[in-house]
């Protein structure tokens, strides 16, 4: 299976309303904080969004920080800080770098506070909208924010339809927006990235050509946490068959007759990356 094979076409129907009411909830917003999964910051970059958004004050909020691997973390935000946005790195789901992101929107919002001092007005919360693919963590953090679900959150693509302000401390106001997708990945390292993490359902790639090139990718880049999570011994030439083989062995996950059972294998490996199992990973390099 090569990278260049993978390809995925997905543009559900609410995702295309979802980008209407972004377009004319725009002139409502003051600052737009973009959630990026640190594993793959270059694939979780939606191209649609700058048309969207135009020349709105943007922070970048790299999340998932736990799940990648820090030093290409590092390099990242070294990256993103010098294209001139600003940028925290945050773990929404224990709150790590919440307090850091609300200072960075509320430095980014400034000017446009300052502007409505010069016009009397004063004690107008600061509007704030949320965007990111799915499944990137957008109602972690508002729910974070809030301190209690008022928005629903769940570890799969597609569970916020519906577009709400959220009245939070701190003088914000949050929008969250359902994740929107573009609707033809023309890079299919993109397509690959967006479909191991989570961010596209799973009826539409095929998961073992996907499992295949993620074993190929952390066979090349993190042979040592395989080996240790799996208990399993990676030797000079093993290809993707033979390491999944050598799961399946490990992990008990054999059919009747001792027959290797690969699609428990491609589910086992699937669940525990997303899960963060496996080890701190950066699929996208700086």
């Amino acid at each position: 299976m090569m990278l260049e094979d993978f390809k995925i076409q997905w543009f559900p129907g609410h995702m295309t309303k979802a980008k209407r009411m972004m377009e004319s909830q725009i002139k409502l917003v003051d600052v737009v904080v973009e959630m990026l999964d640190a594993r793959i910051p270059r694939s979780s970059t939606n191209p649609m969004l700058q048309d969207i958004l135009g020349s709105k004050p943007k922070v970048i909020a790299l999340n998932k920080i736990d799940m990648a691997d820090k030093a290409q973390t590092d390099v990242w935000l070294e990256k993103i800080k010098h294209s001139g946005l600003p940028v925290c790195k945050i773990d929404c789901a224990p709150g790590k770098g919440v307090k850091q992101l609300i200072s960075a929107v509320q430095l980014a919002a400034k000017p446009v506070i300052d502007k409505w001092l010069k016009k009397g007005v004063r004690n107008r919360p600061v509007r704030v909208m949320i965007v990111g693919i799915p499944n990137v963590g957008k109602s972690t953090l508002i729910n974070r924010l809030v301190g209690k679900n008022k928005v629903m959150a769940a570890d799969k693509p597609g569970v916020t339809r519906g577009q709400q302000w959220v009245t939070i401390a701190k003088g914000l106001e949050l929008l969250d927006t359902p994740g929107v997708l573009w609707p033809k990945f023309d890079d299919p390292s993109v397509g690959f990235a967006l479909a191991v993490t989570g961010a596209i359902k799973e009826d539409v790639f095929d998961r073992e050509q996907a499992v295949e090139l993620l074993l190929d990718l952390l066979i090349r880049k993190y042979p040592q946490d395989l080996q240790n999570k799996y208990a399993v011994s990676l030797e000079q030439g093993d290809d993707v068959n033979a390491v999944m083989a050598k799961i399946a062995v490990a992990r008990g996950c054999l059919k009747s007759g001792g027959q290797l059972d690969i699609d428990k294998v491609v589910q086992l490996v699937l669940r525990d990356f997303r899960a963060g199992r496996l080890g701190r990973f950066t699929i996208d390099e700086p």
